[in-house]
């Protein structure tokens, strides 16, 4: 019976560690280029009392065994990668990725590179392209002083090409990062990932060519998170939470039942 107490429990564990989740799709649900995750259950190890296939006397062999699990366990958190809705903003530095690519960014220390899907990009005061956290978009791309917002257009293989008294005149090219694993990126926060030994290394390449998608200027990427999934998804975790805690109330009832024949 005691087994049964902490089996229920590492369920009602597992649960709550997946409404944590869902919350946390949720509370994303309006972040640029937010991927949604999923969680991954596995069991545990089980008891096995009689091995399939044991002998049965002299008549033949067990056929199924006697096996008992001891519960749940989350096995992992799974990044779906799925592309979200691009959504027009009529502001020429917004860039959306269709395709798998990731835009690239250099962190505060100099040295280190991560990716992200958000291009919601401005210029700073010197006329660099970056990130809302201040962060430089790489290959490194400068507006020269004097052009306005309105007369800067990024074409879909990323070249970004400036007006000036009319002429128009290229500043740079967009570069973009694929992966062989995305699931296997280390979120890091600010709609940023590193890549990891799991994920590989970072392939880059122009945006149009094959496997890295194309640039779409003045639209951004929405969360890839459905409402009505989510919701779904949250009350199923709820019913299971409550039935994982149903399971402790009546092995403690019948405890409590055994304990009386003892009177």
């Amino acid at each position: 019976m005691p087994r049964a107490l902490w089996t229920a429990a590492s369920g009602m564990s597992a649960q709550q560690f997946n409404v944590d989740l869902l919350a946390n799709n949720i509370a994303n649900i309006n972040t640029t280029g937010f991927k949604r995750q999923r969680t991954d259950f596995q069991d545990l190890f089980y008891d096995v009392r009689t091995q399939p296939g044991a002998r049965a006397g002299q008549q033949g062999r067990n056929p199924t065994g006697t096996q008992v699990g001891t519960g749940v366990n989350v096995s992992g958190t799974t990044r779906i990668f799925s592309a979200g809705s691009i959504e027009p903003t009529n502001r020429p530095l917004d860039m959306a990725i269709e395709g798998e690519g990731f835009f690239q960014v250099q962190l505060p220390d100099g040295a280190t590179t991560a990716y992200t899907r958000a291009g919601d990009f401005r210029m700073d005061a010197d006329g660099r392209l970056v990130s809302p956290d201040g962060y430089y978009l790489q290959p490194s791309i400068t507006i020269p002083d004097g052009v306005s917002e309105n007369d800067i257009s990024i074409a879909s293989d990323g070249t970004v090409t400036v007006k000036i008294d009319n002429v128009e005149s290229t500043v740079g090219q967009i570069t973009l990062a694929r992966f062989r694993n995305n699931s296997g990126l280390l979120a890091i926060g600010r709609n940023l990932f590193e890549e990891t030994e799991a994920s590989g290394a970072a392939q880059t390449g122009t945006p149009d060519s094959s496997g890295y998608g194309i640039v779409r200027g003045g639209m951004l990427e929405k969360a890839n998170v459905e409402a009505v999934t989510e919701l779904v998804n949250l009350i199923v975790a709820q019913r299971a939470y409550e039935l994982n805690s149903k399971s402790i109330t009546t092995a403690d009832e019948m405890l409590q039942t055994a304990n009386e024949l003892v009177r």
